[in-house]
C-alpha cells in the first residue's frame, strides 16, 4: 500500500543568511512514508558530504529492507519489543554511520566529518521515529504542539539533571554542543522512539537552524495559521528563522496525515501482543 496520498509531504532547506553553503540533506520516499533530515558539520565542506551519505544511505537501504521483507516486515522483534520497521530503520542509520565514518578515516579532507540526524517512518497507523543529535520532530493533535524527541546536547543533559528548566535552555547561548554524532565513531547510539498516528495530525522534522531562531510557540501558530497550505507554512518557518538572524542553514519536513493507513488483516493479533 503506498503512502504517498495518506501522507502529505512538504520538504524545505535554505541556506540561511550567514553560511556560504547549505550543509544540511533532506529526502523522502514518499511511497512507503520515509522522511530524512540531517544537519551535517565539519571543516570545509565536509559537513555537506556527510548528510549527503546519510540521507542517501537510509533512504536507499530502509526501501530495500522492506521489500526484501515483504509481509515479514510486520512482526514485533522479541528481543527489544520493536516494530520490524523501526529495526529497519535503526539499522539503516547505523550503516549509514559507519559509512561516514570510513569516508572521514580515507579523505583527509573530510576528517572529523559528522551529521545529526532525524528521520521517520510511517506505518499501520504508527510512526518509528530514529534520531542522532540535536536535529528534532514535533506533532501537531488537536491543537496541542509536542516535541517527540530529546536533544543529544550538553544542554538537555543539564535540563535531564535539573541544573536548567526548559525555559532557562531556551534562552541559553550553549544550545550547539551536541554529545551524539553520525560519523565520529564507529559505533553510534541510536534512539528510536514509536507512536500511535492519527488523520489530522501533523509532524514537523526540523535542523537546528529553525529550533535555535524560532521559539516552539513561534512554529506552532506558524503551523496551525497555515495548516491549510503547507508549502506556505514552510516558507513562513524559513522566513522567520532569517528574519530572526539565518545564523545556520535551515531545513524543515512537514508531513501532514491526511487519512488513515491501517493495519492490515492479520495485523491485529501482533498489535494485541505488543500493546500487553
Amino acid at each position: 500500500m503506498s503512502l504517498r496520498n495518506k501522507i502529505k509531504v512538504v520538504e524545505l532547506t535554505d541556506t540561511g543568511k550567514i553560511r556560504d553553503h547549505n550543509e544540511d540533506a533532506i529526502g523522502s520516499e514518499k511511497d512507503i512514508g520515509l522522511l530524512v533530515l540531517a544537519d551535517g558539520m565539519g571543516g570545509y565542506n565536509a559537513g555537506e558530504v556527510a548528510s549527503s551519505i546519510a540521507v542517501k544511505t537510509i533512504l536507499k537501504q530502509v526501501e530495500e529492507s522492506l521489500e526484501r521483507l515483504g509481509e515479514d516486515r510486520d512482526e514485533v522483534e522479541p528481543q527489544t519489543g520493536l516494530w520490524r520497521q523501526s529495526v529497519i530503520l535503526r539499522d539503516a542509520v547505523a550503516r549509514a554511520n559507519k559509512l561516514i565514518h570510513n569516508q572521514a578515516q580515507i579523505r583527509p579532507e573530510c576528517e572529523g566529518m559528522g551529521t545529526t540526524l532525524v528521520s521517520c517512518l510511517f506505518y499501520n497507523n504508527h510512526v518509528s521515529i530514529a534520531h542522532v543529535g540535536d536535529s528534532r520532530m514535533y506533532r501537531l493533535r488537536d491543537g496541542r504542539f509536542e516535541q517527540l524527541t530529546l536533544d543529544h546536547s550538553l544542554l538537555q543533559e543539564l535540563v535531564d539533571r535539573g541544573f536548567y528548566s526548559q525555559e532557562e535552555a531556551q534562552r541559553s547561548t550553549n544550545r550547539n554542543y551536541v554529545t551524539r554524532a553520525l560519523g565520529v565513531e564507529k559505533g553510534v547510539e541510536v534512539e528510536i522512539n514509536e507512536f500511535e498516528v492519527k488523520p489530522g495530525d501533523y509532524f514537523l522534522l526540523c535542523s537546528d537552524g529553525l529550533t535555535d531562531m524560532v521559539e516552539d510557540e513561534d512554529i506552532h501558530l506558524t503551523i496551525s495559521t497555515f495548516h491549510d497550505n503547507l508549502d506556505i507554512a514552510g516558507q513562513q518557518l524559513i522566513k522567520l528563522s532569517n528574519d530572526h538572524g539565518g545564523k545556520d542553514n535551515i531545513s524543515i519536513i512537514i508531513g501532514y496525515v491526511a487519512q488513515s493507513f491501517g493495519v492490515r488483516k492479520g495485523l491485529l493479533k501482533k498489535l494485541a501482543r505488543k500493546l500487553r
